[in-house]
């Protein structure tokens, strides 16, 4: 190595850490989404499988939870750290297809600056340990193809079985490589290799538990979550929202040079087959499947997490690699300068803007409804009434609901959500006893109060506060709180959820 690279690579990993301390003091105080929160009760209550999402989630929070505690900090603590090993799969990913320790370090800063590594390791999803686990796959194949060693293909197989225990898009990997393997002449020999296959046992050894899992509660995570692919009926407008999410949340820069990147590995204008096969294949079957996925119903965009390792290569390759005509060599030279300052910046305005709202002027935007700011300070007030009238329970409409009263409320609150019980299995059944007295049901001001199967359940319904959720002077909900009183019978409804009726 030469002293320019190993400079390149020091200063790669000092740029690397800042930007982790920096999602680090972010996570300290912004108050966690709802989803978070649910992740955390996994988190409590560890178990093979999720209605919602194979367990890697629940076991990235479990390990931060044990380091900091149940904070805010702690459900995200070792998402975040996963930024480190990450960064090192893509930097070596990169320097084995494409050669040289620039583009190297140019696809490691890439990906950190995107919103999709620095808000989404930061906002722990399934897509957090996906995308760490999609990283490492690149990185896997890569040697597969440098070393031409089978026993590659264990790690390639262990990688996507963490990754197919994170979210089942990792599925996706199948196709992409069988793709790359057919398509490069000189790895077709792996197709008839036991190596191969090997690895792929070992992604179905790691993935085991979330398939026996299934297997006990009637399959219905993989019903669920696999269920979306099937077109019911035909919307496609959601394509439309598929560029716009995407150029935000790989930042304005890094997508154009994303985009000059792969339409330069099409076109064989830099690296070898085999490498711009991969590239390929890794970012666009999946894409394949998210457009298709739009065709009728929304597409989230932290959804395209696995791609984006193959993307922010693409995007070295079109800062360093390719020899562009002047006008294009401009936009990639302005684009690779300022990428990483507007990226920092961007996730500096949404923190700030997603935790007091004053870029908007304290006005709604689209944060406030699925960020808790406000919740620790209503939580108190609730916990104010709860004891003042004597209640031995929460209830709640929905998982949302239930999973900030969960977190925020004092430990050991008994919390519960009546309905859609199959999301809280892991957990078991609350205390009947806890039920039959006095319980407040915590919602959204309605106007006829709590639904009909709770007014039926209880012979008593008063509504004794309302209480609103703020950021700033902003009131982001207002929620009723009503006293049940007197059960006549069992409150847990323990329908079947819909995909298994």
């Amino acid at each position: 190595m030469s002293a320019n690279d190993a400079l390149l690579r020091r200063n790669t990993v000092l740029t690397v850490v800042a930007l982790v301390a920096l999602r680090l003091v972010a996570a300290a105080f912004t108050p966690l989404t709802f989803d978070e929160a649910y992740y955390w009760t996994w988190a409590k209550h560890l178990a093979p499988g999720y209605y919602d999402h194979p367990p890697m989630v629940a076991l990235v929070i479990r390990l931060g939870i044990m380091v900091a505690g149940d904070t805010e900090l702690g459900v995200r603590l070792a998402s975040i750290l996963l930024a480190l090993p990450m960064s090192f799969a893509v930097y070596r990913a990169t320097e084995i297809l494409f050669g040289g320790a620039r583009a190297a370090a140019t696809a490691t800063i890439l990906l950190n600056v995107t919103l999709m590594a620095a808000v989404g390791t930061m906002i722990v999803t399934p897509d957090a340990p996906l995308l760490v686990a999609a990283s490492f796959i690149l990185f896997f194949l890569a040697k597969v193809h440098e070393t031409g060693r089978g026993a590659w293909w264990l790690a390639v197989g262990a990688a996507a079985g963490c990754a197919l225990s994170s979210k089942y898009t990792a599925l996706f990997f199948g196709p992409a490589i069988l793709i790359w393997l057919a398509a490069v002449p000189k790895l077709r020999r792996w197709l008839l290799s036991p190596w191969l296959y090997a690895g792929g046992l070992v992604a179905l050894a790691v993935f085991s538990p979330v398939i026996i899992w299934n297997a006990e509660h009637h399959w219905v995570s993989f019903i669920k979550q696999i269920g979306r692919a099937r077109i019911e009926d035909f919307r496609p407008a959601f394509i439309a929202e598929l560029v716009p999410t995407q150029i935000a949340f790989a930042t304005p820069l890094v997508f154009i040079l994303g985009a000059m990147g792969l339409h330069a590995l099409r076109t064989g204008k830099a690296g070898e087959p085999a490498a711009r096969i991969l590239i390929n294949a890794t970012f666009w079957v999946i894409v394949a499947y998210f457009i298709w996925h739009a065709l009728h119903a929304r597409v989230e965009a932290n959804w395209f997490a696995p791609v984006y390792p193959p993307f922010v290569v693409a995007a070295a390759v079109a800062a360093h690699l390719v020899t562009w005509e002047p006008r294009a060599r401009r936009l990639a030279e302005f684009c690779l300068r300022w990428a990483a300052p507007s990226g920092i910046l961007m996730f500096v305005l949404l923190v700030l803007q997603a935790n007091t709202g004053v870029l908007s002027l304290y006005q709604r935007d689209a944060t406030v409804r699925s960020i808790g700011v406000g919740w620790r300070e209503l939580a108190g007030q609730i916990e104010a009434v709860r004891a003042r009238v004597g209640a031995t329970c929460l209830l709640a409409p929905d998982y949302g609901t239930t999973a900030w009263l969960s977190f925020y409320m004092p430990r050991g609150t008994c919390v519960v959500q009546p309905t859609q019980r199959i999301r809280w299995i892991a957990m078991g059944e609350p205390d009947p006893k806890l039920l039959a007295g006095r319980v407040l049901y915590v919602d959204e001001v309605r106007p006829f109060g709590p639904p009909a199967y709770l007014r039926d359940a209880y012979t008593r319904v008063e509504r004794v506060a309302e209480l609103s959720r703020k950021r700033g002077p902003l009131v982001i909900e207002t929620y009723a709180l009503e006293l049940l009183e007197g059960a006549r019978g069992a409150v847990i409804d323990h329908s079947p959820p819909p995909e298994l009726q």
